[in-house]
């Protein structure tokens, strides 16, 4: 069978909405979280970054900020949303420096790493004033 991301769900078994489009987010950059078998990293979840999670990855050594032009990515400021890479995601969780996650936009796969239940200790909307989350 074909990959068809219209037929994605997201974590609350729901269509998975967009992510972001400002900048364009996903692993196939086309504002979604979808993956499929070539997405090696599971850029499942939708999450909205703050100053504190960009620091933490670009501790882990996952530069976020950085613009790399050759892999059409622009680098990420507070207030972006982006899908991220669950297992990334996770190790921020585990340092107490997560982003907030977007469910409607997190793809199900995302439920292989990580319960529904956890997941929800971080759920946000995305804020009217992004500015909040420096």
């Amino acid at each position: 069978m074909a990959f068809n991301p219209s037929l994605a769900a997201n974590v609350l078994g729901e269509p998975l909405e967009p992510c972001g489009f400002d900048p364009v987010t996903g692993f196939f950059r086309d504002g979604t979280c979808h993956t499929s078998p070539e997405d090696h990293g599971s850029h499942t979840i939708c999450a909205v970054m703050t100053a504190d999670f960009l620091a933490h990855q670009r501790e882990l050594g996952n530069d976020l900020v950085t613009p790399r032009p050759q892999w059409d990515f622009p680098g990420l400021r507070p207030g972006d949303r982006w899908c991220v890479v669950a297992v990334r995601w996770l190790q921020s969780a585990a340092a107490g420096r997560a982003a907030p996650v977007v469910l409607a936009s997190t793809h199900v796969r995302t439920l292989e790493v990580a319960s529904l239940e956890f997941l929800q200790q971080y759920a946000v909307d995305v804020p009217d004033d992004p500015s909040s989350l420096l």
